[in-house]
């Protein structure tokens, strides 16, 4: 019998009509020899492999760190009045003495106001501490203005030599800038230990530099306008940046009226060896300056003297950079000691340099090298009295720091001019090192 079932296979499609004109297709290339491989039409926006954009960078620690909310508002408030930390001296300095004709009187008057600073500034930071920064910093501020106002006046009009000490301790109410923005940072970083080392590294560079550049402005603005106006700068400068910082309520910390008003941080446990430790650091910055400026008087440079210091300040600076971008192995309190060793052994560099040598030059190099270790071992030191200051204190904690820094600065500046003025020049380099050894003698001590 024929079969009857359906054949239920599809016959084979077939091909399509070849398109006139352009003969290529899309499913590959030509299979006729000698045919080269089409190119397919490419989609609109679209782009080649090596032109595609890479992805984005992380950023930086400092990048991520002034990335937080109000952060960049209080920094550029913090960093416009911290400029002239380091003008208000060389001004009144250079300001008194064109005027009365005396480098004694001048220096016996800002050491006056160096020594009211030390009494007032640890009350005008509890005050900080207990009803909140803008609440205090500003009229403080307002108070050293006029105070530097007056000292002006006294100096323009000729009034009696008392009168000029008086106005110059006046500036003594002047909050400490550089406690109030650690403060801040520790408010908004608390719980982040890495990005707050990364802030403490970012104010101990900018403490580097206005002490850098301030004392360029000054003797600039003093020596082409007039007198005053190295004073008279400074003082704007200042209150414009507090106005600034005080501004941005958004990060500043709460007042603490309870803990403030309990016992003084010096109570703390182990907070006074590192105040003494801040002591005999003073004492290397304030020898090393003196005795600086009395090497370049020697060779004949005297005007050199600020850009030599200037290096050393460079060198702390870019030091500080690098340090807070990297992540510091161990805790602070292993690494201080091995810090302060460092700059030991590198404050030996302006010794050599000016007992060989003689050469300002290799002295500049010297002390390039020597700022190296201050901002590491400066950072590490107040991470360690950030550690042991009591919660809500932390403006106290701060600024007792740098009235022992201030107190030691003085002491270097008297102990290392006499050195050089009775000794000899190079010898005075010797103070710094003996300045730095004791720092260490004490740090250890601090550890156990």
């Amino acid at each position: 019998m024929p079969d009857t079932r359906q054949d239920t296979t599809q016959p084979p499609l077939a091909p399509p009509p070849a398109p006139t004109g352009d003969t290529r297709t899309a499913a590959g290339p030509d299979p006729r020899p000698g045919a080269t491989r089409p190119r397919l039409p490419r989609p609109r926006g679209s782009r080649s492999p090596a032109a595609r954009p890479r992805a984005p960078r992380t950023p930086g620690p400092y990048r991520r760190l002034l990335a937080r909310p109000g952060a960049r508002g209080f920094t550029l408030g913090n960093l416009i009045a911290r400029l002239p930390m380091g003008m208000f001296g060389v001004s009144a300095v250079m300001m008194i003495a064109d005027a009365r004709g005396s480098y004694a009187l001048a220096g016996a008057v800002t050491a006056t106001g160096l020594g009211a600073t030390a009494l007032v500034a640890p009350w005008t930071a509890r005050l900080v501490d207990r009803h909140g920064q803008a609440r205090v910093a500003l009229p403080a501020t307002l108070l050293a203005v006029l105070g530097g106002l007056a000292l002006v006046l006294c100096v323009r009009y000729g009034a009696p030599d008392w009168t000029l000490f008086a106005a110059y301790a006046a500036t003594a109410t002047c909050p400490n800038i550089g406690g109030l923005a650690r403060a801040r940072w520790n408010h908004l970083l608390k719980g982040d230990p890495q990005a707050l080392h990364t802030a403490n590294s970012f104010e101990q560079a900018a403490d580097e530099l206005c002490f850098m550049l301030g004392p360029v402005l000054a003797a600039f603005l003093c020596g082409a306008l007039f007198p005053e106006a190295g004073t008279l700068v400074g003082g704007a400068l200042l209150l414009t940046g507090m106005v600034v910082f005080t501004a941005q309520r958004s990060t500043e910390p709460p007042p603490s009226p309870s803990a403030a008003s309990g016992p003084s941080p010096l109570r703390s446990p182990g907070l006074p060896p590192l105040l003494l430790v801040c002591l005999a650091m003073g004492m290397v910055f304030g020898a090393m300056e003196v005795v600086t400026i009395a090497f370049a008087d020697a060779q004949g440079h005297r005007s050199a003297a600020g850009v030599v210091l200037g290096l050393q300040a460079a060198g702390s600076c870019a030091a500080g950079l690098l340090y807070g971008a990297l992540k510091p192995a161990g805790p602070a309190l292993r690494r201080y000691p091995w810090s302060i060793a460092a700059m030991t052994v590198l404050m030996t560099l302006p010794l050599l340099a000016a007992q060989l040598t003689g050469s300002l030059p290799v002295l500049a190099g010297a002390l390039l090298l020597a700022g190296m270790a201050t901002a590491p071992t400066m950072i590490t030191g107040m991470s360690l009295i950030q550690e042991r200051t009591p919660e809500g204190r932390l403006n106290e904690g701060m600024t007792l720091a740098v009235t022992g820094l201030l107190a030691g600065i003085a002491a270097g500046s008297a102990l290392g001019g006499w050195t050089a003025e009775h000794l000899s020049v190079a010898a005075g380099y010797g103070i710094p090192v003996t300045a730095a050894a004791l720092s260490l003698a004490l740090a250890l001590t601090v550890r156990r």
